[in-house]
């Protein structure tokens, strides 16, 4: 290790995904021992000094377990990553993963927070917006970058994208204190209750539609926009709020011809709570203020189901320019800006499962920014000008 190098510490947490898959007889399979077999020998995540083990803790009882712990090279920055990996015992399928994978991971940061710099989790990429945006808002007062990653095709095969999303990752991760949730692919770092998939095969993955990435990583420098950054309040320790449960909300999308009795059946399955409806443009519906669409969809609010309006464009917000929508908001439906679905269905999941939730208290926090998730746009009202002004 360079005498004048500093050094930071961040846990590597692999949940599965392709990132860390290997060939086998029956096609890609999850394989452990990802740091030695996927890691150690290649130079960029290896200096080669081979440094005494990190501690993890591996349970809610505090018991801690000493693990290999490797470096980087050196960085432009003057400053070394030293890194351990936790695997999960049963790594999981990410088109799998739901609320109990979401609190593994969160127990998994909770337990291991004041013994590191930060944290990055491997994860499939089929779910990954999905449990990038619920995690951004089940970390609550977080001071530490915790950066979700994956990639397109497996470290181990010859075309992939795994190393540079996960070195990327280790290094913002070590090197910038961006307190927040963050999903990177791709050479671009993006707020991770902003992010969505828009390919199944290209490198670049993901997107940001409705905000700019927060870091762009270069052959010279990770440009970091700082005017972006979103900083919790760290005067309050943090902490984690579990027990998230996406059963009692759905999402349904919009098409023509919909018919309302179907819609209805839809809002009456036992124990819905919460409905994601993806509208078109933004934020329309078919039918009027009469309609029996809009009925189905009033009653629903009368009954206590929290019915939040996104769009199904993949850029722009939902607002009551058009008579449609406006006649969803008279109604009770809520605006969801310019929330992503993934974003939309985590945060009502979330505030569902804050204690004394209410239906109308989640329908207002639905519509105002708690992590960053959604910009706050006012109706914009024009006016001609006084005639006294003009003379």
């Amino acid at each position: 290790m360079a005498a004048d190098a500093a050094e930071s510490k961040v846990l590597i947490v692999i949940t599965g995904g392709t990132i860390c898959m290997q060939p086998s007889e029956n096609g890609l399979v999850p394989a452990a021992g990802f740091l030695k077999s996927g890691l150690a020998p290649r130079p960029a995540f290896n200096d080669g000094s081979y440094p005494e083990p990190l501690e993890i803790i591996t349970d809610d009882n505090g018991t801690r377990k000493a693990v290999q712990s490797l470096r980087t090279p050196i960085s432009k920055y003057a400053r070394l990553v030293r890194y351990s990996v936790l695997e999960f015992e049963r790594l999981l399928d990410s088109s799998s993963v739901d609320a109990s994978g979401w609190d593994q991971i969160a127990r998994v940061i909770e337990r291991n927070y004041q013994l590191y710099d930060g944290f990055v989790v491997l994860h499939g990429t089929d779910s990954l917006a999905y449990t990038s945006s619920a995690l951004s808002f089940m970390l609550q007062n977080l001071g530490k970058p915790v950066i979700l990653t994956g990639s397109q095709a497996p470290m181990m095969m010859l075309q992939s994208d795994a190393q540079d999303n996960l070195l990327g990752s280790l290094v913002i991760a070590g090197h910038f204190t961006i307190p927040e949730v963050c999903l990177f692919f791709n050479f671009k770092l993006f707020r991770g209750n902003r992010a969505t998939k828009i390919s199944t095969d290209e490198f670049e993955a993901f997107g940001s539609p409705n905000e700019a990435p927060l870091a762009t990583v270069s052959s010279s420098r990770t440009h970091v926009r700082w005017d972006l950054v979103d900083r919790q309040d760290t005067s309050l320790p943090f902490s984690v709020q579990c027990n998230l449960d996406t059963a009692p909300v759905a999402c349904l999308r919009v098409f023509p011809g919909m018919k309302p009795e179907m819609v209805d059946l839809f809002l009456r399955t036992e124990g819905l709570r919460g409905l994601i409806l993806e509208t078109f443009g933004s934020g329309n519906t078919p039918g009027g203020p009469d309609s029996a669409m809009t009925r189905v969809l009033a009653d629903a609010v009368k009954r206590g189901i929290v019915i939040v309006n996104v769009s199904q464009c993949l850029s722009g917000s939902v607002s009551p320019l058009y008579a449609p929508a406006m006649f969803l908001g008279r109604v009770g439906v809520v605006f969801g800006q310019d929330l992503t679905t993934e974003a939309a269905l985590t945060k009502l999941a979330y505030l569902l499962a804050l204690p004394g939730a209410t239906p109308e208290g989640v329908a207002e926090r639905m519509s105002v920014p708690i992590r960053g998730e959604l910009t706050e746009r006012s109706r914009t009202f024009f006016e001609h000008p006084e005639l006294d002004r003009l003379a």
